[in-house]
């Protein structure tokens, strides 16, 4: 049949002459691929859409396998660093050691509170050994607690009442053993509570270092109150020896408590030592020419202001001042008096 229209399936219809995938106005075409379904990715464009084709507003972001994302390079973030430990607490002894320490002098009050006591040491010199012995113990007793309270130890009851009555224990050592035996007494009385205080150390828990402080401590008090002893050992031998060292020593204190220049005070306190040792000697018989009384007074004068300087030091307080500012001038002219006594009465 020619001349009439093409009957389905002949003729070009309405894809061209070749059916569906031949020529046409789309030109040469190829079969429309064929992507497999996957919830992951979306569904690729109808090829028969033919140029009018949108892709679709709301696909989904492409699938990123999960090995890939855990080896996605990390941005590198810089440590913060550690704050510091803090330190551990420590005693309030060893901590204030931490910080310089200055040095601040008794003062006026202490030296006069020195000088009562070196009075009173030098009027029971002459009397029964049982006064002079009081006037001892009480020297002993502020030696004890002020050493320790210099050394930051406070309230050490222990070890202030321990090295009290190691005093104690020489000064009975003293008036019952005889005069040839007053070494020997003053020595074993030291050595027994010595070895007990280190015994009782034994038993402290706390760290080395404290310990080894806290018996340094002990041992220098113990040896401090027994050295005290001294005045009490000389008396027998030479009782104005006992007055002579304790007047020295009160005119020392007071002349260096004198706001007077660094080196001019030091200068004067030895000078005034020297002169009351001279006058002393006189008054009291120990020597008529005076040469005597001022080799004491001045060795006197010189441990008093060793002892003035020791209780400068430390972060000093007013009850350090009042306690080892009074007593350590008396405590350490006791060798003095005692071996220029002997040797010299």
């Amino acid at each position: 049949m020619t001349g009439g229209t093409p009957g389905p399936g002949q003729g070009q219809g309405p894809y061209g002459e070749q059916g569906p995938y031949g020529g046409g106005p789309y030109g040469q075409q190829q079969p429309p691929v064929t992507y497999p379904r996957d919830a992951s990715h979306p569904a690729p464009p109808d090829q028969g859409q033919g140029q009018g084709y949108v892709p679709p507003q709301h696909a989904q972001p492409p699938h990123v396998p999960p090995h890939a994302q855990q080896t996605q390079p990390q941005p590198r973030v810089r440590p913060e660093p550690a704050p510091a430990p803090e330190p551990a607490p420590r005693a309030a002894g060893s901590s204030r050691r931490a910080r310089p320490s200055p040095i601040i002098a008794p003062g006026l009050q202490p030296a006069a509170v020195t000088a009562v006591l070196a009075l009173l040491l030098a009027a029971t010199a002459p009397l029964p050994r049982a006064a002079l012995a009081g006037a001892v113990v009480l020297l002993q007793a502020v030696t004890a607690a002020g050493w320790f309270r210099l050394n930051g130890m406070w309230p050490a009851r222990q070890g202030i009442v321990l090295a009290f009555l190691a005093g104690v224990t020489a000064d009975v050592a003293l008036l019952t053993a005889g005069r040839e035996h007053t070494g020997a007494a003053i020595v074993g009385s030291l050595g027994g509570w010595l070895v007990l205080a280190l015994v009782l150390h034994l038993r402290n828990q706390s760290s080395p270092d404290e310990r080894l402080y806290a018996l340094t401590a002990s041992f220098t008090a113990t040896a401090l109150t027994v050295v005290a002893a001294g005045h009490l050992a000389i008396a027998p031998t030479s009782t104005d020896a006992v007055g002579v060292g304790a007047a020295a020593v009160g005119v020392a204190v007071l002349a260096r408590a004198v706001p007077l220049p660094a080196f001019v005070s030091p200068a004067v306190a030895l000078l005034a030592a020297t002169g009351a040792g001279i006058a002393a000697g006189r008054i009291t018989g120990f020597a008529a020419d005076g040469a005597a009384g001022a080799l004491l007074g001045l060795a006197a004068g010189v441990c008093a202001l060793v002892g003035l300087r020791v209780a400068s030091y430390d972060f000093p307080s007013r009850f350090v001042h009042m306690t080892a500012g009074v007593a350590l001038p008396l405590t350490l002219a006791a060798p003095a008096v005692y071996v220029l006594g002997r040797a010299l009465g």
